[in-house]
């Protein structure tokens, strides 16, 4: 083999290890600021299962400012967040087919926009910090009032919890709340629900 060729393969080598060490330094590091979370919700044969990232506010202002308002937010952070669910939902009484989405959301100051996007995307933002989705891929959009807390919640949280018919999905950090009710929807009579 051409010395010259072994040589340029060995930095070629090193380049790709370097590289290699720098992104798990950045993922490590991102990571413990903002740590993974999944949140999952059984009953009988529905299953829905939600990752996202948990970043803290860190005396920041949150809504308005980190999260601008009227901008499509990852809701959360590093990856962008998914939503799964081995049946067909009723999202607010509309429908959202069995599947995995994408999980975005445009927060507004009386209202945010939640939205259940069918595409999975690298990362939750590109290089010029904007959201990764692309909007031909929404499967539902719907719009939900804010609700304000009286206590602050430091870190970014998504719940999932039975309210009486309804699984109530929320959003909750800083002093803000939004909820989302979902069900399972009936299968049309004579058909059976995956």
């Amino acid at each position: 083999m051409n010395p010259t060729f072994k040589v340029f393969l060995k930095i070629a080598g090193m380049i790709v290890l370097l590289g290699l060490i720098l992104f798990m330094i950045i993922r490590y590091t991102t990571k413990a600021h903002s740590p993974e979370d999944t949140v999952i919700f059984q009953k009988d044969e529905l299953r829905i299962e939600i990752f996202y990232n948990r970043p803290y506010k860190k005396g920041r202002e949150i809504f308005g400012q980190l999260v601008p308002y009227n901008e499509v937010w990852r809701t959360g952070a590093n990856e962008a967040t998914t939503f799964e669910t081995n049946h067909d939902l009723l999202v607010d009484g509309s429908l959202l087919p069995a599947g995995k989405y994408t999980l975005w959301t445009i927060p507004m100051e009386n209202s945010w926009k939640v939205i259940f996007n069918s595409e999975m995307y690298p990362w939750g933002i590109d290089m010029e910090e904007k959201a990764y989705r692309n909007p031909e891929s929404d499967a539902l959009v719907l719009e939900r009032p804010v609700e304000k807390l009286s206590q602050n919640i430091d870190q970014f949280t998504i719940l999932l919890e039975q309210e009486a018919e309804f699984i109530n999905m929320m959003f909750v950090w800083d002093r803000t709340l939004v909820s989302l009710p979902l069900k399972m929807a009936e299968a049309p009579e004579g058909a059976s629900v995956n």
